[in-house]
């Protein structure tokens, strides 16, 4: 089986969408643990306003019946509510590139002469998508009693205590943090 997933949609637009290609027939799948998984993402040290804002909640609008696939692809619309208070705004083009963001490649890209066209796109929102498509896939790996987590060991000079810790555990400890580390004592210090 090869999974195969595009995305669709921009930070500031109407909404996001997911496609995801590959899943099987029959595995059951449900909008509550793809809206964990979103709401997860809101979370964390370093989280932007835009995360106040929205408040995810995926619709999956092809590909599930019933709460069960169907062995088509799978298509997942997360709408913008922050679209509302931009729609029909006139907004001046952006045009100073910023750095370590898409913004110029774009433009050299497509030649575009307003940056917005790009960054739209290459925006951390679009990453609610990735997110969605990943929480269906958690939910076919679990078939086969594989565990998807992850945790900080390390940030800088910092590193956690987790040696003593089993896998598992170290998932359910970083969750309980901003900084997501399973090392309460290097929690601080990151």
């Amino acid at each position: 089986m090869k999974l195969k997933f595009t995305t669709a949609g921009e930070s500031h637009g109407p909404g996001l969408i997911a496609v995801l290609e590959g899943i099987p027939a029959g595995l059951s799948i449900t909008t509550r643990e793809i809206d964990q998984e979103l709401s997860r993402r809101q979370k964390g040290y370093g989280s932007g306003p835009r995360m106040k804002v929205e408040h995810d909640r995926a619709k999956i609008i092809s590909g599930v019946m019933e709460g069960v696939t169907i062995g088509a692809p799978i298509a997942i619309l997360i709408e913008n509510v922050d679209f509302q208070k931009w729609a029909g705004v006139e907004v001046a083009p952006f045009t100073i590139p910023r750095p370590g963001h898409a913004d110029l490649t774009g433009v050299v890209k497509y030649g575009f002469d307003d940056l917005r066209f790009s960054l739209e796109r290459a925006s951390a929102r679009e990453t609610a998508a990735r997110v969605a498509v990943g929480a269906v896939c958690k939910q076919l790996l679990r078939l086969f009693d594989i565990k998807i987590g992850g945790y900080v060991k390390s940030v800088g000079n910092v590193i956690a205590s987790v040696d003593a810790i089993s896998l598992t555990e170290r998932f359910e400890l970083a969750e309980q943090n901003e900084v997501r580390c399973p090392d309460s004592q290097a929690v601080d210090r990151i």
